[in-house]
């Protein structure tokens, strides 16, 4: 992990751009198909297509066809690892996906997900967003007992607890093996005649169900269900475990009714804005934080702009609010990926402009407000204020959608540790003072929660350091014996 250094002023790389983000750990899918005509490999491959924003390391696909399960998988982006001829080899009835960013356990192949095993009864497989606080002690405890890990990420943990319990039922096993657990999870598991769902108690991560004709989908995000022509059935309940087979679709409720507590980043920055996650949708919700942000932290200036693409929504919500004229300010390449890498010190002083570049005929001279969602070590807002004075503009006022990030986060996101949180201990005049901009300005949690809705529950943990469940050094191993 990067600490903040305030006395550092590399140039911003093109990798550093999207570093100073907060990073999902990743995507899930699945389908079960009680139609002919449906191909779940190819339904899948476009779904994770769809929710490659979640997770660029890996991509991976199980597919089954009543009798056994088959897997590919293998580090890159969806459309890197998969071609025509691996699709049309897996063929099934049935099939989960996964595109993964790693948060616990190392990237690699061998930690590429969905993770498939094969027991004494027959062969399961699992794809899983989020992360578990008690995977630690409840691997240990399983090794104790035999188990062999092949992985270092906590889903295994998971899958373990499921396969040593599948002798009083799939659907049975995988309750008691949840309940084993601690932490988010948006879990896809796979059998040879199931797709099953499961949703934590909390509802830290999204998960929905889909419909094609007489196929169910499961997608941590809608906007993959509007890809693969489905319609949006309904999100899973926190707590909920959702079993589909050739008989249809039913539902377990494994927790007591709990508070949903959506992680709120989800709305800030990792969710597609097309998408909707428990009736709120992302596009609006940006909207509607950007209108608030300007009620907070008003500023007269000539053009508001946004930092593409997450900053974008709220920057259409501060100008309708405020009455200054939105505009495009930065110009992004949008074919430089995260592995572009430049070779040469001279190369890298250029390389914020091949990402980010701005429009000077918008910003020159002009008094400009720029908004994005969140700052997490500084360096980037730092190079985007340098930017655009470096194109002309007469003033620059920064503008976050989001609270000051203060806090890190345990449920499957990968943030820095609190030291190299550049709010972590300062306040926002002394942030600014950082960046350089020539004010600077948060939306409030209050606020926040407002535009989102106030009658529901969020995961705020990274902003005032209150977790919806304990942090992981207060899960004691003897409470799992």
């Amino acid at each position: 992990m990067c600490n903040f250094n305030e006395n550092v002023n590399l140039p911003l790389g093109v990798e550093e751009l999207e570093e100073d983000k907060f990073k999902d750990e990743c995507g899930v899918f699945g389908i079960f198909s009680t139609e002919e005509n449906i191909d779940v490999a190819s339904t899948v491959y476009y779904g994770l297509y769809a929710l490659q924003h979640r997770g660029q390391e890996s991509a991976g696909i199980v597919t089954s066809d009543g009798n056994e399960l088959n897997v590919y998988k293998d580090m890159g982006l969806v459309s890197d690892v998969f071609n025509e001829q691996i699709i049309d080899n897996l063929k099934g009835i049935s099939a989960i996906g996964h595109v993964r960013y790693s948060t616990t356990g190392a990237s690699s192949a061998n930690n590429a997900q969905p993770l498939l095993v094969r027991y004494k009864l027959g062969s399961i497989a699992i794809a899983h967003n989020g992360n578990l606080v008690n995977a630690d002690v409840v691997r240990e405890l399983l090794q104790e007992a035999g188990c062999v890990f092949q992985t270092s990420i906590d889903s295994e943990v998971i899958l373990n607890l499921i396969s040593r319990g599948t002798k009083k039922s799939i659907e049975r096993a995988t309750v008691d093996a949840i309940q084993a657990v601690k932490g988010s999870y948006a879990i896809v598991l796979l059998t040879q005649d199931k797709l099953i769902g499961v949703r934590d108690p909390k509802g830290i991560r999204p998960l929905c169900i889909g419909k094609i004709n007489n196929s169910y989908i499961l997608s941590s995000e809608s906007c993959a269900l509007d890809s693969v022509g489905a319609e949006f059935v309904r999100d899973v309940e926190p707590g909920e475990v959702v079993i589909i087979d050739k008989n249809g679709i039913k539902s377990i409720n494994f927790a007591e009714k709990t508070k949903c507590e959506t992680c709120s980043f989800e709305y800030i920055y990792f969710a597609r804005p097309d998408s909707t996650i428990d009736e709120i949708n992302v596009y609006q919700s940006r909207v509607r934080a950007g209108k608030k942000l300007f009620e907070e932290c008003p500023v007269d200036a000539d053009i508001v702009i946004g930092v593409p693409d997450s900053g974008i929504p709220a920057a259409v919500g501060y100008a309708e609010a405020s009455g200054i004229p939105y505009g495009i300010g930065l110009i992004k390449n949008k074919y430089v990926g995260r592995t572009f890498i430049a070779p040469t010190q001279e190369m890298r002083e250029k390389a914020v402009s091949v990402k980010l570049n701005p429009l000077k005929v918008n910003i020159e001279g002009k008094r400009v407000v720029i908004i994005d969602d969140s700052i997490v070590r500084g360096t980037t807002s730092r190079k985007l204020v340098k930017i655009l004075r470096d194109g002309g503009a007469k003033e620059v006022h920064l503008r976050i959608s989001s609270p000051i990030v203060k806090y890190p986060c345990y449920f499957g996101i990968d943030t820095p540790y609190r030291n190299g949180l550049i709010g972590a201990d300062s306040t926002v005049d002394e942030i600014n003072e950082k960046i350089g901009a020539d004010s600077l300005g948060y939306i409030s949690i209050d606020g926040l929660l407002e535009t989102l809705n106030p009658d529901k529950g969020f995961c705020i943990g990274c902003f005032n350091g209150i977790y919806p469940v304990s942090a992981p050094m207060e899960t004691p191993k003897d409470h799992l014996e």
